[in-house]
């Protein structure tokens, strides 16, 4: 069950997105550095992101052999260097923590990135994964064939783009509703 303890213990031991990628074997962590070199918010995305004001905490189950999660997860570290006060992103591997990876399935299938977004207190707030409506749009219209993309495949700088923006808009989804809930909202006198 994902409750707050659970989730804590789980967070406490992930990863950061630099040791976690560094578990990989050296073309799975090139192909993680191309595509966070590639990734850059925009002006306005920046000023977004360094405008949140609650805390939240973003536990990705992954999987460094992953090409959706090459693909997205380095996305996510670019969003949370925006603000690093207030973001706080960790990983685990999907396969050592398959007590998590079974608890958040989607379609009856342990899935990867999935993203578990929690309040300042580890409480679930939202579940977002496998691949955003950018990424699915993209395969559908190269209709790849296979599942899943082969790490370091290339990626055009649109869909890039446009996948950045879709995890933008979940994490200044939950930044909404930390900011509106009336319990933070007591917590904090705001």
């Amino acid at each position: 069950m994902l409750d707050t303890k659970y989730l804590r213990s789980k967070f406490d031991v992930a990863l950061p997105y630099a040791d976690y990628v560094a578990k990989g074997k050296p073309d799975q962590q090139s192909a993680w550095s191309d595509i966070l070199a590639a990734a850059e918010l925009t002006a306005d995305q920046t000023k977004l992101v360094a405008g949140f004001t609650r805390e939240m905490n973003i536990l990705v189950s992954s999987g460094v052999w992953c090409g959706d999660c090459v693909q997205q997860c380095p996305l996510l570290q670019r969003i949370a260097e925006a603000n690093e006060s207030k973001i706080h992103l960790r990983f685990v591997d999907r396969d050592e923590h398959s007590d998590l990876a079974e608890q958040i399935q989607i379609c009856g299938g342990m899935r990867v990135p999935m993203a578990i977004f929690m309040a300042e207190d580890f409480a679930f707030v939202s579940l977002f994964g496998d691949r955003t409506l950018t990424r699915y749009r993209a395969i559908a219209e190269r209709q790849l064939g296979p599942s899943c993309p082969m790490p370091g495949a290339p990626v055009p700088t649109e869909e890039l783009n446009a996948t950045l923006q879709d995890w933008l808009n979940e994490c200044e989804r939950v930044q909404l509703l930390l900011r509106l809930s009336t319990r933070l909202r007591q917590k904090h006198g705001d």
